[in-house]
C-alpha cells in the first residue's frame, strides 16, 4: 500500500496547457532540485508529441525522473507509478537535492499526497467482461452500473473514463465493498504538505484558448505519425496508453471511426472537459495553493514568487 510521500518534496501542478513543465523549469533552478514528471502517459517512451514530454535539451538542464520508463505496450497503474516514483523521490533526497514533482494527473497527484489503497490485483477476465457490457449497451451503461453499488465513486467519473469505472467496479465484484468506502481512510489531508503544493489557476476561457493552441501544434509535429508508429512497434499500444488524450482520437480516425476533419476538433473537445475533471480533483485538495496566472507568461517571474512563498512558510 504506497504511503504518503516525504514532506520535503515540492509539487506544481495544473491542468494541462497551464504551463508547468517552463515553469518547473525555473523552480527547478531556483531550489537546485530534480524534477519528478507526475504524468500517467509521459512514462511510455515514444509518446512524446501527444505528451508534450519534456525535450532532450530541458532534461539536459534539470535532471528529469520518470520519463520513458515502460514501453507503449505495457500496461502501467497509478499504484506503478507511486512505487517506482517513491524510489526516485527517497534518491533525490538521500543525494541532499529537492524532488520537484510536475505535473498534471489528479489522481496521482492525491496518491503522492495522502498514499493510496491499492485494491486487489486487476482481473482481466472481468474487466473484459465489463468491456463487452459497455460495449453492447452503450457509454453510459457502466457509470449507471457503478451508480448502484458506489455512488460517490461514479459522481466523481466521467462516463468516458471506462478504464476507471471498471476498475472501481472490478473492486466492488472482488471484495464486496465499495471503492470509495475502503478509499476513506486516505481522504484527510496531511498538515505537512499544506502549502508546499502550487496550482497554477487560469481563467477558463484562456486556458481553452491555450488548449486549442497546443492541440494544434500537437498535430503539426506529427501527432499522427507517431501514433501509427506506436501502433506498429511490437505490443502495439496497451490499453492504458490508447487511452491518452490526442492518442484516442487518432486511433478512432485511424479506425475509420472518427472522419480525419474531425480529429482537431475531436481533441480539443475532450482536451477541455479533461481540464474541467482536473480543476474539479485540484480544488477537492486542501493541500494547494493557488497561483493566478494571466498572459503573457513570465515563467521565471511565477518561479520567483512561488520560490518566495516556500521561503516564507
Amino acid at each position: 500500500m504506497p504511503e504518503p510521500f516525504p514532506a520535503a518534496c515540492v509539487y506544481l501542478t495544473g491542468p494541462t496547457a497551464s504551463g508547468k513543465s517552463a515553469i518547473g523549469l525555473e523552480l527547478a533552478r531556483l531550489l537546485g532540485a530534480e524534477i519528478v514528471a507526475l504524468d500517467s502517459m509521459t512514462v511510455y517512451r515514444g509518446l512524446d508529441i501527444g505528451t508534450a514530454k519534456a525535450s532532450p535539451e530541458e532534461r539536459a538542464t534539470v535532471p528529469h525522473h520518470m520519463l520513458d520508463i515502460v514501453e507503449p505496450s505495457e500496461e502501467y497503474s497509478q499504484a506503478d507509478y507511486a512505487v517506482a516514483a517513491r524510489r526516485v523521490v527517497d534518491d533525490i533526497l538521500a543525494r541532499g537535492k529537492t524532488p520537484l514533482i510536475v505535473g498534471g494527473t489528479p489522481l496521482y497527484l492525491k496518491t503522492l499526497l495522502r498514499g493510496m489503497f491499492e485494491g486487489p490485483p486487476a482481473d482481466w477476465e472481468l474487466r473484459r467482461r465489463w468491456e463487452a457490457e459497455a460495449d453492447r449497451n452503450g457509454p453510459t451503461f457502466l457509470q449507471e452500473r457503478l451508480a448502484e453499488v458506489d455512488p460517490p465513486t461514479a459522481t466523481k467519473l466521467h462516463a468516458n473514463d471506462r478504464r476507471r469505472i471498471i476498475r472501481a467496479l472490478e473492486v466492488h465484484e472482488l471484495t464486496g465493498r465499495p471503492l470509495s468506502t475502503l478509499q476513506r481512510e486516505f481522504e484527510r489531508p496531511r498538515s505537512e504538505a499544506v502549502g508546499r503544493v502550487f496550482l497554477l489557476e487560469w481563467p477558463r476561457e484562456v486556458l481553452f484558448a491555450r488548449i486549442e493552441s497546443r492541440v494544434d501544434a500537437m498535430l503539426a509535429a506529427g501527432l499522427v505519425d507517431e501514433t501509427v508508429h506506436a501502433l506498429a512497434a511490437p505490443g502495439g499500444m496497451s490499453r492504458t496508453a490508447r487511452q491518452g488524450l490526442g492518442y484516442r482520437e487518432t486511433i478512432e480516425m485511424l479506425a475509420g471511426t472518427l472522419p480525419r476533419e474531425e480529429l482537431a476538433a475531436a481533441i480539443k473537445t475532450h482536451t477541455r472537459q479533461f481540464a474541467k475533471r482536473q480543476g474539479t480533483w485540484f480544488r477537492s485538495l486542501e493541500e494547494c495553493r493557488t497561483v493566478p496566472m494571466t498572459e503573457p507568461v513570465d515563467s521565471r517571474q511565477i518561479a520567483q514568487r512561488i520560490y518566495a512563498q516556500l521561503a516564507s512558510g
